[in-house]
């Protein structure tokens, strides 16, 4: 199926921006694997008589059921990026400003808690390539096969809670984890059991959020702060890692403005992380 986008919408940008690891290039569009959901996604050339202004044609595996029941809330197509954008102005905040620009197409995806608990808890002190390369070796070692992408690799759901407490130690050694397969493999044990409710979470204020979240084994502020904010998808949640702790020591000494860009701050550091990255200062500092 075909929908036309007319906000904000990069899928290079939103697969490079460090807040989902099953979104990878994949011949001439994206893979994008949720939970027990596949879809292909690729962008089209502009449409006879379409401009920029009108939006950008995409081209969707799915059906237009699944889209409008599933990947159009993934995608958070309800939210408009321009408006948020527009709260950044360039005379009081330019490096932000400059941020927004060069990130402009980043959307904050509607992730599963469950699934984004055990990706950050992996991703601790480890890069991106080895985050993805863990969670697929999870996925092909609990999860089920639900298709076969434009290249022909096997596709693999993300393995439930309680499919994935059946998976020995050893077993989640083999997939790359380092010190971090006791603490996938407890939140495993913790969510199947019931002692760890993520759906009752969505219940609670962020401060109660946090400290729930800050009561499972090994899980920390930012991985907590991460959970929120692509998890929960609570847009003023502002994870800091050594990108976001380098930007704000040397952008912001007199402190960002977390107040003015409420309650949108979440999007805000995902400009400032993709930036910093990429092009900013900081990561040429690097």
């Amino acid at each position: 199926m075909r929908i036309q986008i007319k906000d904000d919408f990069d899928l290079g940008k939103i697969a490079d921006s460090g807040q989902c690891f099953r979104f990878n290039k994949c011949y001439d569009g994206y893979s994008v694997v949720a939970g027990d959901k596949f879809v292909f996604i690729k962008q089209l050339n502009d449409e006879p008589g379409e401009t920029s202004d009108n939006g950008q044609w995409y081209e969707l595996s799915c059906s237009e059921k699944e889209y409008e029941e599933f990947w159009k809330e993934y995608f958070d197509l309800n939210t408009d990026y321009r408006n948020i954008r527009g709260l950044i102005d360039k005379q009081e905040d330019e490096y932000l400003y400059n941020a927004s620009e060069y990130g402009k197409g980043i959307r904050i995806l509607q992730q599963d808690p469950w699934e984004m608990l055990i990706s950050f808890i992996i991703s601790q002190r480890k890069n991106i390539p080895a985050i993805k390369a863990s969670i697929e070796k999870i996925c092909a070692l609990s999860g089920n096969k639900i298709a076969t992408d434009p290249e022909g690799n096997a596709i693999y759901s993300f393995p439930g809670p309680e499919k994935l407490a059946q998976v020995s130690m050893d077993e989640l050694s083999a997939c790359s984890l380092g010190y971090r397969d006791k603490y996938v493999h407890r939140a495993a044990l913790d969510v199947a059991s019931g002692v760890c409710d993520l759906e009752s979470f969505k219940k609670l204020a962020d401060p109660e959020l946090m400290d729930k979240l800050l009561e499972l084994y090994g899980v920390g502020v930012k991985v907590a702060n991460c959970e929120i904010l692509f998890g929960y998808h609570r847009l003023n949640a502002f994870p800091k890692d050594v990108w976001i702790n380098r930007v704000l020591e040397q952008r912001y000494p007199k402190g960002f403005l977390f107040e003015k860009y409420a309650p949108y701050n979440g999007v805000m550091q995902q400009y400032l992380f993709f930036y910093s990255r990429s092009e900013g200062i900081t990561a040429k500092e690097n």
